[in-house]
C-alpha cells in the first residue's frame, strides 16, 4: 500500500501533503471519507515516520524502528477505514525537517504530485506550532507553483489539533466548511486506529476534543459536525 503506483490522469483526484501519520485524520478525516465515499481518489503522502524524536537524539534505534513500524501498521488501517486509495511513506526526519534542504522536500512533493496529478492538495496550516507542519506548508506551495500544465486547482490548509491552536500567534481562520454528520464515525474509528498516538481528555488529540472542535464548528455555520480549512489558492 505505500508503494506509489502510475496514476493516470483523471478528475477529483486529491492528495493530502502530511508531515506525520495521523496528522490527516485529525486535519480532514470526515472530509477525505465523504470525498472517497463518492467514488473520489484520494492518496495520502506522509513526509515522515514520525516517532524519532521522542527516543532522544538517535538514542535506542531498535525502539523507534519498531515504533514506526507500529504507526505505518496504524497508518494503514486508519487509510482502509477512510478509503484512501494509496499512503506514500518518505523518511524526513521527525521534528528536523530544518535539518533537510529544503529542496530535497519540495522534489519529493513534486515527483509524488506530478505522479498522481491531483486536482486537490490538502495540507497543514502555515501557523503551527509544529516546525514540520510549517515547513510541509511552504514546500507544497513551492511544489505547486502555477506554472503550466500544473495540475492542481485547489489548495487547503487543514488544523491539527495540539500544534495549530498552541501556536503563539494563532490566526487560523477557515471560510470553507464541509459537513461531515455522515462521516465523522468513521474519523473517530480512524482516530482510534493509531493507537499509539490517541490521548486521553482533555488532551486535543483525544476523540472527545476532535468532537468538541467539529461541534464549535458547526456552531459557527448552522451545522452539526464541520471541519473547517482555509482556502490557500484557487484556480477556475
Amino acid at each position: 500500500m505505500s508503494k506509489l503506483k502510475n496514476a493516470k490522469k483523471m478528475k477529483n483526484k486529491i492528495l493530502i501533503v502530511a508531515a506525520h501519520p495521523d496528522d490527516e485524520v485529525l486535519g480532514c478525516g470526515g472530509t477525505i471519507a465523504k470525498y472517497t465515499k463518492k467514488g473520489v481518489r484520494v492518496y495520502c503522502l506522509f513526509l515522515g515516520r514520525g516517532k524519532t524524536s521522542r527516543f532522544g537524539a538517535g538514542n535506542n534505534p531498535n525502539g523507534i524502528k519498531k515504533e514506526q513500524t507500529v504507526l505505518e501498521k496504524e497508518a494503514q488501517k486508519a487509510a482502509r477505514i477512510l478509503g484512501i486509495s494509496q499512503i506514500i511513506f518518505k523518511d524526513f526526519p521527525d521534528q528536523k525537517y530544518d535539518t533537510v534542504p529544503f529542496l530535497e522536500i519540495v522534489k519529493t512533493i513534486e515527483r509524488i504530485k506530478n505522479k498522481i496529478k491531483p486536482d486537490i492538495i490538502f495540507t497543514h496550516y502555515f501557523g503551527d506550532l509544529n516546525l514540520d507542519h510549517q515547513i510541509t506548508f511552504k514546500a507544497v506551495l513551492t511544489a505547486c507553483r502555477p506554472v503550466r500544465n500544473e495540475s492542481i486547482r485547489k489548495i487547503y490548509s487543514f488544523e491539527v489539533l495540539s500544534s495549530t491552536e498552541w501556536g503563539i500567534n494563532h490566526s487560523f481562520s477557515p471560510k470553507v466548511f464541509v459537513d461531515i454528520k455522515e462521516t465523522f464515525n468513521k474519523k473517530i474509528k480512524a482516530l482510534r486506529a493509531y493507537k499509539s498516538e490517541i490521548q486521553k481528555y482533555p488532551h486535543p488529540r483525544s476523540p472527545r476534543a476532535i468532537e468538541i472542535l467539529a461541534r464549535r464548528w458547526g456552531t459557527i455555520v448552522g451545522k452539526e459536525l464541520i471541519e473547517a480549512f482555509e482556502l490557500i489558492r484557487e484556480i477556475k
